[in-house]
């Protein structure tokens, strides 16, 4: 990815009230992240590497082509932060019609017309995540993939799948480490569960069913929660978004 414009520059050159602001919430990301996002910090200083960039992990939505794949961005703080607005950058590869294909630039009007110096990290994350959902393809960054996602939804969404497979990241950390103590903890005890095995296996439609509940459930959630954040966008399905455009630019203006 193409780095950032020199005036973006180290956190010794950020004011003091600017660098205190950014540590405060820095240590509230950190306590409570925004679904389906995580900073990331160095684990020695427990802070990120640099308080004038900062990198973040994004859990690609359920029920879009990033699902279940992992996606890191940072956002880059001039040295006139607040009053100018961080630039966004995924440094993950990723197939979007508001994302640069070669510099992984983010176009989102949170990071431009609409950036107030009160805005929040917690904020401009939520709707990039969000973005992911919702895609704003009149004022793409990548024609390709804007096209593709008003012409033809299946092809876009195939092709931001097969990206997202090769480039994003399976799992994250977190979810690596869990997965690697319950795999040993599944051997060393498979014998003294086999019945509970069996009992399970009998059950197994209705676990079944309390999956796929669940599962709906989560991307609906998801879907409303991101309709509050970015104001209001209309609850319809892929499908429907392409079809109704005039809903669609409506709703997508407001993020």
């Amino acid at each position: 990815m193409a780095s950032s414009s020199s005036s973006y520059e180290s956190s010794e050159n950020l004011p003091p009230r600017t660098l205190a602001r950014v540590s405060r919430e820095v240590r509230d990301l950190m306590k409570s992240p925004p679904e389906g996002v995580k900073l990331l910090i160095d684990q020695e200083s427990g802070m990120p590497s640099s308080l004038a960039e900062l990198v973040a992990e994004i859990e690609g939505p359920t029920g879009t082509p990033y699902a279940d794949r992992f996606f890191r961005l940072k956002l880059s703080l001039p040295s006139e932060f607040p009053s100018c607005p961080p630039r966004g950058f995924f440094t993950t590869k990723i197939y979007h019609p508001n994302v640069d294909n070669s510099t992984g630039a983010i176009c989102v009007n949170t990071l431009k017309k609409d950036w107030t110096p009160e805005t929040s990290f917690r904020h401009v994350l939520s709707v990039i995540r969000c973005l992911l959902i919702v895609p704003f393809p009149e004022s793409s960054l990548n024609d390709e993939a804007g096209r593709l996602f008003m012409d033809s939804y299946e092809e876009y969404a195939r092709r931001a799948k097969l990206m997202a497979k090769v480039h994003g990241r399976p799992q994250s950390f977190d979810k690596k480490e869990t997965n690697t103590v319950a795999k040993e903890n599944k051997h060393a005890n498979a014998k003294s569960n086999s019945v509970k095995s069996k009992s399970a296996s009998n059950n197994n439609g209705l676990d079944s069913g309390n999956i796929l509940k669940q599962s709906n459930t989560t991307g609906t959630n998801s879907l409303q929660k991101c309709n509050a954040t970015a104001g209001g966008v209309s609850k319809t399905t892929n499908k429907s978004r392409i079809t109704d455009k005039k809903i669609k630019k409506k709703s997508l203006r407001r993020l």
